[in-house]
Protein backbone atom coordinates (compact mmCIF):
# COMPACT_ATOMS: atom_id res chain seq x y z
CA UNK A 1 0.00 0.00 0.00
CA UNK A 2 2.38 2.32 1.37
CA UNK A 3 5.14 2.54 -2.10
CA UNK A 4 2.46 2.40 -4.51
CA UNK A 5 0.75 5.50 -2.88
CA UNK A 6 3.77 7.60 -3.00
CA UNK A 7 4.86 6.46 -6.48
CA UNK A 8 1.58 7.82 -7.25
CA UNK A 9 2.99 11.10 -5.87
CA UNK A 10 5.51 11.27 -8.66
CA UNK A 11 3.89 9.51 -11.34
CA UNK A 12 1.32 12.68 -11.15
CA UNK A 13 3.62 15.11 -11.85
CA UNK A 14 4.60 12.75 -15.51
CA UNK A 15 1.02 12.10 -17.03
CA UNK A 16 1.44 14.54 -19.61
CA UNK A 17 1.53 12.20 -22.78
CA UNK A 18 -1.47 10.27 -21.25
CA UNK A 19 -2.97 12.90 -20.14
CA UNK A 20 -3.23 14.54 -23.99
CA UNK A 21 -4.25 11.22 -25.20
CA UNK A 22 -7.02 10.52 -22.90
CA UNK A 23 -8.40 14.06 -22.27
CA UNK A 24 -11.71 13.75 -24.73
CA UNK A 25 -12.53 10.37 -23.89
CA UNK A 26 -14.80 10.88 -20.75
CA UNK A 27 -17.86 10.16 -22.63
CA UNK A 28 -19.55 6.64 -22.06
CA UNK A 29 -22.08 4.81 -24.44
CA UNK A 30 -23.54 1.73 -23.14
CA UNK A 31 -21.93 -1.10 -21.24
CA UNK A 32 -21.20 -0.54 -17.48
CA UNK A 33 -22.67 2.84 -16.38
CA UNK A 34 -25.65 1.97 -18.91
CA UNK A 35 -28.82 0.19 -17.64
CA UNK A 36 -28.68 -3.49 -18.04
CA UNK A 37 -31.76 -5.64 -16.83
CA UNK A 38 -32.90 -2.98 -14.13
CA UNK A 39 -29.65 -2.55 -12.55
CA UNK A 40 -26.74 -0.21 -13.76
CA UNK A 41 -23.45 -1.63 -13.78
CA UNK A 42 -20.55 0.71 -12.70
CA UNK A 43 -16.56 0.28 -12.00
CA UNK A 44 -14.76 1.75 -9.65
CA UNK A 45 -10.73 0.97 -10.00
CA UNK A 46 -8.54 0.92 -6.65
CA UNK A 47 -5.31 2.93 -6.16
CA UNK A 48 -4.20 -0.31 -5.59
CA UNK A 49 -4.30 -3.72 -3.31
CA UNK A 50 -7.56 -4.04 -1.13
CA UNK A 51 -6.62 -2.23 2.51
CA UNK A 52 -8.76 -0.67 5.09
CA UNK A 53 -8.59 3.20 3.09
CA UNK A 54 -10.95 0.06 0.56
CA UNK A 55 -13.10 -0.78 3.62
CA UNK A 56 -16.40 1.11 2.90
CA UNK A 57 -16.19 0.30 -0.43
CA UNK A 58 -16.36 -3.72 0.11
CA UNK A 59 -18.65 -2.75 3.49
CA UNK A 60 -21.36 -1.24 0.55
CA UNK A 61 -21.07 -4.52 -1.70
CA UNK A 62 -21.36 -6.82 1.06
CA UNK A 63 -24.22 -5.87 2.58
CA UNK A 64 -25.90 -5.14 -0.65
CA UNK A 65 -26.21 -1.44 -0.20
CA UNK A 66 -25.08 -1.10 -3.92
CA UNK A 67 -27.78 -3.58 -5.06
CA UNK A 68 -29.78 -1.85 -3.13
CA UNK A 69 -29.50 1.32 -5.21
CA UNK A 70 -30.45 -0.73 -8.36
CA UNK A 71 -26.34 -1.20 -8.54
CA UNK A 72 -23.96 -3.89 -9.76
CA UNK A 73 -20.44 -2.63 -9.21
CA UNK A 74 -17.37 -4.10 -10.15
CA UNK A 75 -14.35 -3.29 -7.91
CA UNK A 76 -11.07 -2.78 -9.86
CA UNK A 77 -7.37 -3.37 -8.61
CA UNK A 78 -5.66 -0.43 -11.15
CA UNK A 79 -3.05 -0.90 -13.75
CA UNK A 80 0.84 -0.24 -14.00
CA UNK A 81 -0.43 3.72 -15.96
CA UNK A 82 -2.90 4.54 -12.59
CA UNK A 83 -6.58 4.68 -11.78
CA UNK A 84 -6.91 8.11 -13.14
CA UNK A 85 -5.64 7.06 -16.44
CA UNK A 86 -8.05 4.07 -16.03
CA UNK A 87 -11.02 6.41 -15.27
CA UNK A 88 -10.06 9.38 -17.75
CA UNK A 89 -10.59 6.90 -20.77
CA UNK A 90 -13.89 5.54 -19.86
CA UNK A 91 -12.46 2.31 -18.47
CA UNK A 92 -14.20 2.66 -15.38
CA UNK A 93 -17.07 5.38 -13.82
CA UNK A 94 -15.05 6.14 -9.94
CA UNK A 95 -11.40 5.43 -8.88
CA UNK A 96 -9.82 6.07 -5.63
CA UNK A 97 -6.82 8.30 -6.45
CA UNK A 98 -5.02 11.38 -4.10
CA UNK A 99 -5.51 14.84 -4.55
CA UNK A 100 -1.78 15.34 -5.04
CA UNK A 101 -2.17 13.05 -8.11
CA UNK A 102 -5.41 14.78 -8.96
CA UNK A 103 -3.74 18.28 -9.28
CA UNK A 104 -1.18 17.71 -12.33
CA UNK A 105 -3.75 16.01 -14.22
CA UNK A 106 -6.44 18.94 -14.28
CA UNK A 107 -4.08 21.50 -14.28
CA UNK A 108 -2.25 20.61 -17.42
CA UNK A 109 -3.55 22.06 -20.68
CA UNK A 110 -5.01 18.97 -21.39
CA UNK A 111 -6.72 18.32 -17.83
CA UNK A 112 -7.64 14.48 -18.19
CA UNK A 113 -11.79 14.69 -16.84
CA UNK A 114 -11.97 13.68 -13.91
CA UNK A 115 -12.91 15.08 -10.15
CA UNK A 116 -12.75 13.99 -7.01
CA UNK A 117 -16.10 13.45 -5.10
CA UNK A 118 -15.61 12.47 -1.66
CA UNK A 119 -12.90 12.55 0.61
CA UNK A 120 -12.25 9.03 2.28
CA UNK A 121 -10.45 10.47 5.09
CA UNK A 122 -10.82 13.68 6.16
CA UNK A 123 -7.38 14.76 7.01
CA UNK A 124 -3.39 13.50 5.55
CA UNK A 125 -2.46 10.97 7.61
CA UNK A 126 0.29 10.57 6.55
CA UNK A 127 3.84 11.70 7.16
CA UNK A 128 7.31 10.36 8.18
CA UNK A 129 8.23 7.29 9.93
CA UNK A 130 11.86 7.12 11.46
CA UNK A 131 12.90 4.35 13.95
CA UNK A 132 13.91 5.66 17.25
CA UNK A 133 16.99 5.16 16.90
CA UNK A 134 17.50 7.09 14.16
CA UNK A 135 17.02 10.45 16.39
CA UNK A 136 14.44 12.37 14.50
CA UNK A 137 12.20 13.68 16.51
CA UNK A 138 11.48 16.98 14.54
CA UNK A 139 12.13 18.26 10.54
CA UNK A 140 15.56 19.63 10.96
CA UNK A 141 16.68 16.64 12.47
CA UNK A 142 16.51 15.03 9.04
CA UNK A 143 19.38 16.79 8.20
CA UNK A 144 22.48 14.70 7.75
CA UNK A 145 19.93 11.40 7.51
CA UNK A 146 19.31 9.16 4.45
CA UNK A 147 15.72 9.60 3.19
CA UNK A 148 13.85 7.37 0.93
CA UNK A 149 13.41 9.38 -2.07
CA UNK A 150 11.03 8.42 -5.19
CA UNK A 151 13.01 11.35 -7.14
CA UNK A 152 10.38 12.82 -7.89
CA UNK A 153 9.72 17.00 -7.31
CA UNK A 154 6.83 16.75 -5.08
CA UNK A 155 8.29 14.63 -2.62
CA UNK A 156 11.38 16.68 -2.55
CA UNK A 157 9.57 19.61 -2.54
CA UNK A 158 7.28 18.77 0.42
CA UNK A 159 10.89 17.37 2.57
CA UNK A 160 12.88 20.76 1.53
CA UNK A 161 9.58 22.82 2.92
CA UNK A 162 9.33 21.05 5.77
CA UNK A 163 13.37 20.81 6.83
CA UNK A 164 13.88 24.53 5.74
CA UNK A 165 10.83 25.74 8.13
CA UNK A 166 11.81 23.93 11.32
CA UNK A 167 15.29 25.47 10.93
CA UNK A 168 17.08 22.82 9.11
CA UNK A 169 19.56 22.83 5.98
CA UNK A 170 17.83 20.55 3.12
CA UNK A 171 21.07 20.46 1.13
CA UNK A 172 21.88 18.08 4.11
CA UNK A 173 19.40 15.57 3.75
CA UNK A 174 20.93 12.72 1.07
CA UNK A 175 17.41 11.69 -0.72
CA UNK A 176 18.13 8.12 -1.55
CA UNK A 177 16.57 6.33 -4.28
CA UNK A 178 14.37 3.84 -2.66
CA UNK A 179 11.45 1.47 -4.38
CA UNK A 180 11.48 -1.18 -1.54
CA UNK A 181 7.85 -2.67 -0.77
CA UNK A 182 8.61 -2.74 2.60
CA UNK A 183 9.20 0.31 4.91
CA UNK A 184 10.68 -1.73 7.99
CA UNK A 185 13.10 -3.39 5.57
CA UNK A 186 14.14 0.03 4.14
CA UNK A 187 14.36 1.20 7.45
CA UNK A 188 16.46 -1.71 9.03
CA UNK A 189 18.72 -0.96 5.72
CA UNK A 190 19.05 1.68 3.67
CA UNK A 191 17.49 4.77 4.81
CA UNK A 192 16.65 6.65 8.28
CA UNK A 193 12.71 8.00 6.80
CA UNK A 194 10.65 6.89 4.50
CA UNK A 195 6.53 8.42 3.99
CA UNK A 196 3.69 6.27 5.26
CA UNK A 197 0.65 6.46 5.90
CA UNK A 198 -0.12 6.08 9.05
CA UNK A 199 -3.24 3.81 9.11
CA UNK A 200 -1.01 0.78 7.51
CA UNK A 201 2.57 1.21 8.25
CA UNK A 202 2.03 3.26 11.71
CA UNK A 203 -0.03 0.64 13.00
CA UNK A 204 2.31 -1.94 11.72
CA UNK A 205 4.41 -0.72 13.97
CA UNK A 206 2.99 -0.70 16.69
CA UNK A 207 1.66 -4.72 15.91
CA UNK A 208 5.43 -5.56 15.29
CA UNK A 209 6.47 -3.51 18.43
CA UNK A 210 9.23 -1.53 16.87
CA UNK A 211 9.94 1.88 18.44
CA UNK A 212 9.23 4.73 15.75
CA UNK A 213 9.33 8.25 15.43
CA UNK A 214 6.57 9.97 13.09
CA UNK A 215 6.63 13.32 11.69
CA UNK A 216 2.92 14.14 10.69
CA UNK A 217 2.70 16.70 7.37
CA UNK A 218 -0.37 18.09 8.26
CA UNK A 219 0.39 19.06 12.13
CA UNK A 220 3.88 19.94 10.71
CA UNK A 221 2.09 22.80 7.63
CA UNK A 222 -1.09 23.17 7.37
CA UNK A 223 -1.19 23.36 3.55
CA UNK A 224 0.11 19.89 3.52
CA UNK A 225 -3.27 18.48 5.20
CA UNK A 226 -4.39 17.49 2.07
CA UNK A 227 -7.21 15.28 1.16
CA UNK A 228 -5.10 11.52 0.41
CA UNK A 229 -7.55 9.38 -0.45
CA UNK A 230 -10.35 10.87 -2.88
CA UNK A 231 -13.19 8.98 -4.77
CA UNK A 232 -13.05 10.24 -8.22
CA UNK A 233 -15.38 10.34 -10.74
CA UNK A 234 -15.32 10.69 -14.88
CA UNK A 235 -16.71 13.57 -15.80
CA UNK A 236 -18.36 12.92 -19.09
CA UNK A 237 -20.11 9.80 -17.47
CA UNK A 238 -21.47 11.55 -14.41
CA UNK A 239 -23.03 14.62 -16.24
CA UNK A 240 -24.80 11.52 -18.11
CA UNK A 241 -25.85 9.71 -15.19
CA UNK A 242 -26.08 12.37 -12.31
CA UNK A 243 -28.71 10.09 -10.50
CA UNK A 244 -26.49 7.42 -11.06
CA UNK A 245 -23.88 8.86 -9.34
CA UNK A 246 -25.68 9.89 -6.75
CA UNK A 247 -26.93 6.70 -5.84
CA UNK A 248 -23.73 5.59 -5.94
CA UNK A 249 -22.32 7.52 -3.20
CA UNK A 250 -25.39 7.20 -1.19
CA UNK A 251 -24.45 3.79 -0.83
CA UNK A 252 -20.55 3.97 -0.74
CA UNK A 253 -21.64 6.56 2.03
CA UNK A 254 -23.46 4.38 3.71
CA UNK A 255 -20.62 1.57 3.42
CA UNK A 256 -17.94 4.32 5.44
CA UNK A 257 -20.53 5.38 8.38
CA UNK A 258 -20.64 1.35 8.76
CA UNK A 259 -16.79 0.98 9.16
CA UNK A 260 -16.86 4.27 11.53
CA UNK A 261 -19.22 2.76 13.59
CA UNK A 262 -18.33 -0.73 13.49
CA UNK A 263 -14.74 -0.97 12.94
CA UNK A 264 -14.39 -4.65 13.77
CA UNK A 265 -17.13 -6.13 12.14
CA UNK A 266 -16.01 -4.06 9.03
CA UNK A 267 -12.76 -5.19 9.06
CA UNK A 268 -13.69 -9.00 8.96
CA UNK A 269 -15.45 -7.65 5.76
CA UNK A 270 -11.97 -6.72 4.65
CA UNK A 271 -10.50 -9.75 5.04
CA UNK A 272 -13.16 -11.90 3.76
CA UNK A 273 -12.75 -10.10 0.55
CA UNK A 274 -9.13 -10.17 0.66
CA UNK A 275 -7.75 -13.14 2.78
CA UNK A 276 -4.24 -12.63 2.52
CA UNK A 277 -4.22 -9.64 4.59
CA UNK A 278 -2.49 -10.10 8.06
CA UNK A 279 -5.70 -9.85 10.35
CA UNK A 280 -4.38 -8.09 13.30
CA UNK A 281 -2.85 -5.54 10.96
CA UNK A 282 -6.14 -4.81 9.43
CA UNK A 283 -8.39 -4.84 12.37
CA UNK A 284 -5.97 -2.45 14.41
CA UNK A 285 -5.70 -0.19 11.15
CA UNK A 286 -9.63 -0.26 10.85
CA UNK A 287 -10.07 0.83 14.70
CA UNK A 288 -7.26 3.38 14.14
CA UNK A 289 -8.87 4.77 10.89
CA UNK A 290 -12.66 4.66 12.13
CA UNK A 291 -12.33 8.54 13.82
CA UNK A 292 -10.38 9.54 11.24
CA UNK A 293 -12.75 8.57 8.32
CA UNK A 294 -15.19 11.85 8.88
CA UNK A 295 -12.96 13.49 11.52
CA UNK A 296 -14.44 16.89 12.10
CA UNK A 297 -16.28 17.08 8.78
CA UNK A 298 -19.83 17.67 8.83
CA UNK A 299 -20.41 14.36 7.13
CA UNK A 300 -18.38 11.49 5.88
CA UNK A 301 -16.78 12.43 2.11
CA UNK A 302 -16.93 16.22 2.37
CA UNK A 303 -14.47 18.18 0.97
CA UNK A 304 -13.33 21.86 2.07
CA UNK A 305 -12.32 23.99 -0.03
CA UNK A 306 -10.51 26.37 1.84
CA UNK A 307 -8.39 23.55 2.30
CA UNK A 308 -8.26 21.78 -0.65
CA UNK A 309 -7.16 24.83 -2.10
CA UNK A 310 -4.47 26.04 0.19
CA UNK A 311 -2.35 22.71 -1.04
CA UNK A 312 -2.94 23.39 -4.83
CA UNK A 313 -2.02 27.22 -4.43
CA UNK A 314 1.23 25.49 -2.27
CA UNK A 315 1.86 23.22 -5.37
CA UNK A 316 1.53 26.06 -7.88
CA UNK A 317 4.01 28.18 -5.66
CA UNK A 318 6.53 25.40 -6.00
CA UNK A 319 6.16 25.19 -9.50
CA UNK A 320 4.55 21.64 -9.24
CA UNK A 321 1.12 22.87 -11.17
CA UNK A 322 1.44 23.93 -14.40
CA UNK A 323 -1.67 26.58 -13.79
CA UNK A 324 -3.14 28.27 -10.30
CA UNK A 325 -6.28 26.16 -10.71
CA UNK A 326 -7.37 27.11 -6.83
CA UNK A 327 -9.98 24.84 -5.20
CA UNK A 328 -10.59 23.65 -8.77
CA UNK A 329 -11.13 19.79 -8.92
CA UNK A 330 -13.53 18.76 -6.75
CA UNK A 331 -17.31 18.56 -6.18
CA UNK A 332 -19.54 17.60 -2.90
CA UNK A 333 -22.55 17.47 -5.19
CA UNK A 334 -23.33 14.04 -5.02
CA UNK A 335 -22.97 13.31 -1.32
CA UNK A 336 -26.06 12.08 0.35
CA UNK A 337 -27.42 14.92 2.62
Amino acid sequence: MTRKNMVALGAALALGAAVTALAGCGGRGKGPGAETGGTEKVRIVLDWTPNTNHTGIYAAQDKGWFAGEGLEVEILTPPEDGALVLLASGRAEFAVDFQESLGPAIASGSPLPVTAAAAIISHNTSGLMSLKSAGIRRPRDLAGKRFASWGTPLVQAVIQDIVESDGGNFSRVTMVPNMAADAFSALETDVDSVWIYYAWDGVAADVRGTAIDYLDLGTINPALDFYTPVIVINNGWAAAHSETARRFMRALSRGYNFAIENPREAAEILLKYAPELDGELVRRSQDWLAGRYRGDAPRWGEIDGARWGGFYRWMYSRGLLETDIGAGGFTNEYLPE
